[in-house]
């Protein structure tokens, strides 16, 4: 089976002091556990690389890799590169985003149900807005992350999901090079 090209995000590395981890190694230690064309962007735990695996047994894979190589526990939420495609393509807040940097898309492990899609529509004050779209919630924040209070709600306690959120530069970015 020939390999198909993943965009691998890990949350909560690099945010301060705690559980750092340097690009290069990140990259040496996922080459040792033979994933093909390894390639980081940014210092934030983005990943894209090559796998015969499946994106479910790729997740388990990597969390048990950068454990045991970096001895401490990191989340991993993929998508292949097609999929990253198709988050960019549907674009549900394009008609009032004015600034990428605002505009997060929150990867999540699994779909969330309904109750939660509703709790976080119900939570949201304009212009801020929040769409639930399969396996991603899309979020606009104007007035930037640290201000909002729906971006508290899209946190993995908050959720109760499995959750890492890239802004819409970097997702863009992440796309491009999965399909070079």
């Amino acid at each position: 089976m020939p390999a198909r090209t993943y965009v691998a995000f890990l949350r909560g590395v690099n945010l301060g002091r705690h559980r750092r981890v340097q690009m290069g190694s990140l990259r040496e230690l996922l080459e040792s556990h033979d994933h093909q064309g390894v390639r980081t962007y940014l210092q934030s735990g983005n990943v894209v690389l090559g796998s015969t695996l499946s994106a479910t047994k790729l997740e388990a894979a990597l969390e048990r890799q950068i454990a045991d190589g970096l001895g401490f526990d990191v989340d991993v939420l993929v998508r292949t590169a097609d999929e990253l495609a198709a988050i960019l393509a549907l674009d549900p807040l394009a008609a009032v985003v004015s600034d990428p940097a605002r505009y997060l898309v929150t990867f999540l492990r699994t779909e969330p149900d309904k109750a939660l899609a509703a709790r976080l529509r119900s939570a949201v004050v304009a212009p801020e807005q929040v769409v639930a779209a399969g396996r991603e919630l899309y979020s606009w924040h104007p007035a930037g992350l640290g201000r909002s209070e729906l971006a508290k709600l899209l946190l993995p306690q908050s959720l109760g999901l499995t959750a890492s959120g890239r802004n819409w530069r970097t997702v863009e970015k992440l796309a491009a090079l999965a399909a070079s």
